[in-house]
């Protein structure tokens, strides 16, 4: 009796252990000395983890041509918020390719000896984000939490959770934490014709946007400080890919002599962006030293 007592009890624990293995864990905290940098991440069991990024991109502000007014705008606030005074979220938005998620990697690798530190979340984990902001909440370091590329379609449970955690409920985020997000959408979420048809006017001309309008504007609206990127102008371009290629040891005379080649990558492309320079120069500097 007292045998098959023991098993049954070895097989209640066996089921116990099982059960616990796939219901959600809290989510714990990574070694914070690993990297500077942490991405987070569902398993197929649906736990979060933190993961420390090993191979941290070594973007550089003085890497970032042509954007001068953005990027003072973006370092003095992460300047602020490291420094424990008061700043802003951040909304970087615009056409593609032009510094927006370069800016932030940059701004890190500046600021990260004086506590800086990132967390880049996908915008399907979004709903996540209070747990995130609950593990970091003690921390001595600043967490800029990271979402690159941010858009949503309607009804995407993400969008409330940013929403709340943005502004004014009360699992807002701590002192220690910062949202930044890049997008190509400037409400980020889509829009439609049809929606300027709910827009009223009164007696005197002036508009009022409807309910729809509203509600996709005011998910921008939480960020503190909007930062617009617009496409380069040919001799913008043509300075982004001259300095990259003076990056790859390209000499001064060769770099003049490649300008053609750089327009005409860029026609290919569709697009003048500090992309489509950087890839230009890659490719430029990687093919002339294989034929030295």
């Amino acid at each position: 009796m007292n045998e098959q007592f023991e098993r049954l009890l070895q097989r209640a624990e066996q089921l116990i252990s099982r059960i616990e293995s796939v219901l959600p864990q809290p989510l714990g905290a990574p070694d914070w000395n690993a990297s500077i940098a942490f991405r987070y991440r569902k398993r197929s069991s649906g736990h979060g983890v933190l993961e420390p990024v090993r191979q941290v991109a070594q973007m550089r502000l003085e890497d970032l041509q042509e954007i001068d007014g953005q990027k003072e705008k973006i370092q003095r606030n992460t300047l602020q918020f490291v420094q424990g005074l008061p700043a802003n979220n951040v909304l970087l938005t615009g056409a593609r390719g032009t510094g927006k998620s370069s800016l932030v990697k940059a701004c890190l690798n500046e600021y990260a000896p004086q506590g800086l530190r990132l967390i880049e979340v996908d915008k399907a984990d979004l709903v996540d984000l209070p747990d995130i902001v609950d593990v970091v909440a003690d921390r001595p370091e600043r967490f800029l939490v990271f979402c690159d590329d941010l858009s949503f379609e309607d009804g995407e449970a993400g969008y409330k959770a940013l929403k709340s955690i943005l502004d004014g409920t009360v699992s807002a985020a701590g002192q220690n934490v910062l949202i930044c997000a890049t997008s190509n959408r400037r409400h980020l979420l889509p829009e439609y014709m049809k929606e300027n048809l709910t827009y009223t006017h009164t007696a005197d001309g002036e508009v009022h946007p409807g309910e729809v309008v509203e509600e996709k504007i005011s998910l921008s609206e939480r960020f503190g400080l909007w930062v617009s990127f617009y496409p380069f102008s040919q001799d913008e371009y043509l300075t982004i890919v001259a300095q990259w290629l003076a990056s790859f040891g390209v000499a001064p005379a060769e770099i003049e002599a490649a300008r053609p080649q750089a327009l005409v990558w860029a026609l290919e492309r569709g697009s003048r962006s500090g992309r489509v320079a950087y890839q230009f120069a890659r490719d430029y500097a990687g093919s002339h030293r294989s034929r030295s």
